[in-house]
């Protein structure tokens, strides 16, 4: 198996945590836009702190496969190459309620 598909493989399996890690670092929101560069460096940042560096051009390559990994899933609606509307209702944010 190449790196690509090995840590695509990786981020597959690790998906929730991945994506709560995600919305840590990015504003990352069920129907919010998400960008590619968004994901490219938070596959980047996520890999590095495993402890895994992983050059610019192949955490690319892995965001470009892992974004259709989660256009299948129908997590990421695509909106053009670039951008995706998230579709995932756990990370609903709410209006917090007037406390008086």
């Amino acid at each position: 198996m190449n790196k690509i598909n090995s840590h695509l493989e990786k981020l597959k399996s690790e998906q929730e945590m991945f994506l709560n890690y995600l919305r840590a670092k990015f504003p990352l929101f069920h129907k919010s836009n998400f960008f590619f560069r968004d994901l490219h460096y938070g596959i980047k940042s996520y890999f590095e702190k495993k402890g895994n560096e992983l050059s610019y051009p192949l955490a690319e390559q892995i965001a470009q496969k892992y974004a259709q990994h989660l256009e299948e899933e129908k997590i990421f609606v695509k909106i053009n190459d670039k951008a995706w509307r998230v579709d995932f209702p756990e990370f609903v944010t709410t209006v917090p309620g007037d406390p008086l």
